[in-house]
């Protein structure tokens, strides 16, 4: 078996490991690893989905995966990243979010044979823990100092963090060690944020264990072009429902991005060979203005999570905007591809002077005039120059929208009664 490790690192996916010979020589032959998820929202974003295509990775390589949703560290709330105290989840949202992230995981995790992949919730182990428990049997392995010393804690110590908290560390670690006794899992995976954290377990398997073998490593937290990771609380997060994100949304997203990102993402998010890369990276790079890379990543990102029948759906609103072909969307594109250009009047018959200054397109009757006389000016698709054009539900698509264009641009979406 090729080790995947390899691959991980040629895609940039790795940033540290705690020991790379022997996560090397561990990943030669199978093994089972785990990944734990976050259940505090309804449904994961593309941050999410690197650590989601990471597993796939891994068990695409034959090694058993277990994706951990983490009902009861979801009541405590990880402090990683956060500058504050999280707002803790009432019990009823929590359960709902964990199913929804259940039933995301399972889209991409291949759970038809449990020797391949389970997938478990660690409400299951660490609500039957007392608090006794918990510390005679876990706590007394954990200094004070050591967890000081973790950059998630020592981070929080002068705006303040509570115990609750301060405990999440040691809960983490106690769901290493159960899957280390009772699924043989010697390998836990995380974003790079998720340090602290992997490595206490360790810790605790190290301390408990004869002759422990566990290793650990970290993804690179995957940033936008202003420098944020990807994540649910940032404004305009990607989120893998698509009814939060549209697959439409998120092949445009990719597809404007940089050259840079493009190569980059292309490596990270996608499932295409070495050599497959390679190729696209360099004609786009010979044929730059062509956007040859962002449309090959857009589309995979959006066929890997959404299926093929979405992306090339994608493709074609895409095509369609940037041809002017607005005729061949059905209404329910229409109104996706115009979302946030969208005017309404109430009325079914507009003049177009009069319909271009109510979508802003013009500030004036005489701006209005000036550029249907430029013949700047489209209604659907077609070019108008006649300031006493009427829009009405018979030149409307579907009887009431009408697609403005002006310029190469500027777009509005007038929908009539």
């Amino acid at each position: 078996m090729e080790n995947i490790l390899d691959d991980l690192l040629y895609r940039g996916l790795i940033k540290d490991f705690s020991n790379e010979e022997q996560m090397r020589e561990l990943l030669n032959t199978p093994q089972t690893i785990y990944c734990g998820f976050d259940p505090s929202a309804s449904s994961m974003h593309v941050g999410n989905y690197v650590m989601i295509s990471l597993l796939m990775r891994l068990q695409k390589a034959g090694h058993r995966i277990i994706a951990v949703v983490g009902g009861a560290t979801g009541m405590i709330g990880d402090p990683s990243g956060k500058s504050k105290e999280r707002n803790l989840q009432d019990e009823d949202t929590l359960k709902a979010n964990t199913l929804s992230i259940k039933n995301q995981l399972e889209k991409f995790i291949d759970l038809s044979d449990p020797k391949k992949g389970i997938l478990l919730n660690n409400y299951d182990w660490l609500s039957n823990l007392t608090l006794l428990d918990m510390l005679r049997d876990y706590g007394k392995y954990f200094s004070i100092n050591y967890l000081l010393s973790k950059d998630i804690i020592a981070s929080r110590l002068e705006s303040g963090i509570s115990f609750t908290e301060f405990t999440y560390n040691i809960l983490q670690a106690i769901d290493f060690l159960t899957l280390y006794r009772k699924y043989n899992c010697h390998i836990q995976v995380g974003g790079s944020d998720q340090w602290g954290n992997l490595t206490s377990g360790l810790e605790l398997i190290r301390k408990v264990e004869e002759n422990p073998q566990a290793s650990v490593m970290t993804c690179h937290l995957i940033t936008r072009a202003d420098g944020k990771k990807f994540g649910k609380s940032e404004q305009g997060a990607l989120f893998l429902n698509k009814e939060l994100t549209s697959p439409y949304q998120l092949y445009q997203y990719f597809y404007n991005t940089t050259d840079e990102d493009a190569c980059k993402y292309l490596k990270v998010f996608t499932f295409l060979s070495h050599d497959e890369i390679e190729n696209i990276i360099r004609d786009h790079l010979n044929n730059l203005g062509q956007r040859i890379a962002q449309k090959a990543l857009a589309y995979e990102i959006v066929k890997d999570i959404h299926g093929e029948e979405e992306a090339q759906n994608a493709v074609k609103m895409s095509n369609a905007l940037f041809n002017g072909d607005v005729k061949s969307l059905n209404e329910k594109q229409l109104l996706e591809v115009f979302n946030g250009l969208i005017v309404n009047v109430e009325t079914t018959n507009v003049n177009i002077v009069d319909a271009l200054i109510e979508c802003k397109l013009a500030t004036s009757k005489r701006e209005a005039r000036q550029f249907l006389s430029n013949n700047a000016i489209s209604h659907n698709n077609d070019k108008i120059t006649d300031e006493h054009y009427i829009l009405n539900s018979d030149n409307a698509l579907f009887n009431k929208y009408h697609v403005l264009k002006r310029g190469k641009k500027l777009y509005s979406l007038l929908i009539t009664k």
